[in-house]
């Protein structure tokens, strides 16, 4: 099975994979959003995340792989009465634009390995306008110890090091390591070994 087509079942099934609720982390940097600022919700699947952006009043781009994914995206948009821009795309090959986005949305974008994730840390750093931000969540190696979710190798991990190499150059840089609950749907769920980035170009 390809990457894919294990996606494209996984969100093609009844229901929300990971819920419709947005991610904790990401909920909780409200206070530094503004309406009208545009925002990009990279890997943001079935739209929980960047519904939730988009009822900041932010306009969204939900970015995923899976068309199956994007259909579910545009429906809890419509459910929830706010407009969302989906498009369907691989980060793998996709071409980041520059200084687009006020706000680039990374929640478990843990699907690539050190290569691919050096390109696209990068990409989300060229895509973002002076002064933006950008706002992520990530499993660490712990996680391998919890298995509530997350990919089962640990190269795809991260760790302060990791998102200080990437991400050092910035203006701001504010990273949390933590182990907390996580309930978003069937996805994830359970205690977990966590990262939180607040970047600021």
């Amino acid at each position: 099975m390809s990457e894919l087509e294990r996606w494209e079942t996984r969100f093609s099934g009844p229901g929300y994979w990971f819920g419709t609720a947005p991610n904790a982390f990401l909920a909780s940097q409200a206070h530094r959003l503004r309406p009208g600022q545009k925002a990009l919700a990279i890997a943001d699947g079935e739209g929980r995340n960047g519904v939730w952006l988009a009822e900041q009043g932010l306009d969204v781009v939900s970015l995923d792989f899976s068309s199956s994914a994007g259909e579910k995206a545009r429906a809890l948009a419509a459910e929830r009465g706010v407009r969302l821009c989906t498009e369907q795309a691989d980060l793998t090959t996709w071409t980041w634009p520059t200084a687009e986005f006020d706000v680039i949305a990374a929640i478990f974008v843990q699907f690539v390995g050190p290569a691919l994730r050096t390109r696209m840390f990068g990409g989300m750093k060229q895509a973002l306008k002076a002064g933006g931000l950008i706002l992520m969540q990530g499993y660490r190696p712990e996680q391998l110890e919890y298995r509530t979710g997350g990919p089962d190798k640990v190269e795809n991990l991260y760790t302060r090091a990791i998102l200080e190499e990437a991400f050092g150059d910035l203006a701001v840089v504010e990273i949390s390591e933590h182990d907390s609950m996580v309930r978003e749907g069937t996805g994830h769920n359970g205690m977990s070994a966590l990262i939180d980035l607040v970047a600021q170009k």
